[in-house]
């Protein structure tokens, strides 16, 4: 089976820096599948960047090398990071981008990015996905040990990304991500929803409007109409039928959402 690399960026649909990771990785090892999770996460948003890692990469088959570029500080002190994460394996910057990865399961390893032989000959200050991430990972794809990247860490940087306050009857939380849908998708859980009661005779409340009761699916409800269900990751959502639920709430990452219980 070949090797199989994963590219998550804020590059942006189209861009030609893609290209440019793709040219190095296959410089590197030609034998080996690419997959574009995203270009489209928002420019430096680290925190909406550990979101579909956590959501997307678990995904995959077991040993994919995951090579994620969102990097505001690129150039500087910060390091880069190869890390096993459940059956996964990452290539990032270490500044939060594995963050709810970490949270679900504690990495199993994790090494600095130090050893310049399997760099680029001459790495520019502005591109280390480039010049560093995407040869690594090649390097990584024809077998190269792990334990020659650099030397061993003990811990990763880490988000301080809210978790949901429960307390009697209510439970509080935030959004947490928009999609490309305009889906407003909060740190709520499943879990944290059940304590309360009937999901359907919940009181959801949201940029100061209030909705009753989650529906199973989109299609519960009319085009136009606010509705609230549990997502396919098992989180509170917000979504406008046929329509933009952060447009039409004016919301996003970091508004507060409440939720009422029936007991």
């Amino acid at each position: 089976m070949r090797p199989l690399i994963t590219l998550t960026t804020d590059f942006g649909q189209g861009s030609p820096y893609v290209a440019q990771i793709k040219g190095a990785i296959l410089s590197g090892c030609r034998e080996v599948d690419l997959v574009d999770v995203t270009h489209a996460v928002g420019p430096q948003n680290v925190r909406e960047a550990a979101v579909v890692l956590a959501d997307a990469t678990p995904r995959f088959p077991a040993g994919t090398i995951h090579l994620a570029v969102v990097d505001p500080g690129v150039g500087t002190q910060r390091r880069l990071v190869y890390a096993e994460i459940g059956q996964q394996r990452y290539l990032a910057p270490d500044n939060g981008l594995l963050t709810l990865l970490a949270h679900k399961s504690p990495p199993t390893r994790i090494v600095a990015l130090a050893n310049r032989r399997y760099w680029a000959a001459e790495p520019s200050s502005t591109f280390h996905g480039r010049d560093i991430l995407a040869p690594v990972a090649a390097h990584l794809a024809r077998g190269v040990d792990p334990a020659d990247l650099g030397p061993p860490l003990e811990t990763l940087v880490l988000l301080n990304i809210p978790q949901p306050m429960r307390s009697a009857g209510s439970v509080a939380g935030e959004v947490l991500y928009v999609d490309s849908f305009g889906n407003l998708i909060t740190n709520i859980g499943r879990d944290d929803l059940e304590l309360l009661g009937d999901l359907a005779r919940l009181s959801i409340e949201c940029a100061g409007r209030s909705l009753p009761g989650l529906v199973p699916t989109y299609a519960s409800a009319g085009d136009g109409q606010l509705v609230a269900l549990v997502d396919s990751q098992s989180r509170l959502e917000i979504a406008l039928v046929g329509g933009h639920a952060a447009g039409e709430l004016g919301a996003g990452v970091g508004t507060a959402v409440r939720v009422l219980g029936n007991l």
